[in-house]
């Protein structure tokens, strides 16, 4: 038994990248389904015709979007080529009469370096790039499958549970639904926010194609922390187009968006769709990029709070019989 144990917990350690792509299906699934039920009350259309419409909807959605931001930088890459450097040494001049001279040449070196390596090491980062999208891709189709017909998947996982602890499990498994959807409730709620304050504050800059940068913003909100510094790369290279001090305003914009997004925003929204204390999310990040890397900082939040319902329903609730709400 104890060797049966080791060995089972060894190849959970093994396959944890795995059950992460399994959960972020069951994510996605849930999304899927909250608007699939959704185009069910509001149109006179059959399960199936709703979920096919939900399925196009959100992929469109993120697809269209940078389709629209890459048209705009496609058509600016040729300006950003010709005005970054002399951008840069712009930049370099005003940090100069800033007095930030020598620890900007320091940093921007540094940063010419870092550009070198990962120019170098391209075809490594295209082959993840590749391994990357055919994962994304089976969680997409394993997550219509899953919202195909639910109710076959969960009837499933509660055979192997004992008679005794069927409906404890059950009622996880309801809380568990519920509370990812009210996690994909508020996201919405923080990715239109962060969308429309990025496309304003980037419109007033002039930078050019601020919708699409602001969808782009909005649609990687849902990373915790990293989403954030994805969507302002291309945002100040675009400023640079501008000048050297659009650039560093665009900066500073998103710096302030994350960390009101980060800190405020997005803890305060959770904490109303879901019972979950803020700094538990904030600091379940650090945990989950520590366990279980990229994957892990992406799905942090509704991880989170699939074991913080559980653990109350199962070990708080039942196990210690004390009266919570769950």
């Amino acid at each position: 038994m104890v060797v049966a144990i080791v060995a089972v917990a060894l190849l959970l350690v093994r396959l944890s990248s795995f059950l992460m792509m399994v959960f972020g299906a069951v994510v996605l699934a849930v999304v899927f389904d909250a608007i699939a039920r959704a185009l069910c009350s509001v149109l006179p259309i059959g399960r199936g015709w709703s979920l096919g419409i939900a399925v196009v909807l959100l992929l469109g959605a993120f697809v269209g979007a940078l389709v629209l931001f890459g048209a705009q930088l496609t058509s600016e890459f040729d300006i950003i080529r010709q005005n970054l450097p002399g951008g840069i040494d712009q930049l370099q001049a005003f940090l100069q009469r800033m007095g930030l001279g020598d620890a900007a040449n320091g940093v921007l070196e540094h940063g010419k370096d870092s550009f070198s390596g990962l120019t170098s090491k391209i075809g490594t980062y295209m082959l993840a790039l590749g391994n990357g999208l055919t994962n994304l891709v089976l969680v997409i189709f394993a997550a219509v499958f899953l919202s195909a017909d639910p109710a076959v998947y969960r009837h499933g996982f509660l055979h192997l549970v004992p008679n005794k602890g069927l409906d404890v499990v059950n009622e996880a498994l309801g809380d568990v639904g519920k509370g990812l959807n009210g996690w994909m409730k508020g996201q919405v709620v923080s990715s239109i926010v962060v969308a429309s304050l990025t496309t304003a504050g980037l419109a007033a800059l002039g930078v050019p194609s601020a919708a699409g940068l602001g969808v782009i913003a909005g649609l990687l909100d849902v990373v915790p922390m990293i989403g954030p510094v994805i969507s302002g790369v291309p945002a100040v290279l675009l400023a640079f187009t501008q000048s050297p001090a659009t650039a560093l305003w665009t900066v500073v914009l998103f710096l302030v968006v994350q960390q009101l997004q980060g800190n405020f925003l997005q803890p305060m929204i959770q904490k109303q769709a879901v019972d979950v204390p803020p700094a538990v999310l904030l600091f379940t990040v650090v945990a989950a990029g520590t366990l279980f890397g990229f994957i892990g900082v992406l799905l942090a939040a509704p991880l989170t709070i699939a074991v913080f319902v559980v653990v109350k329903r199962i070990y708080v609730k039942t196990l210690l019989g004390k009266d919570v709400e769950i």
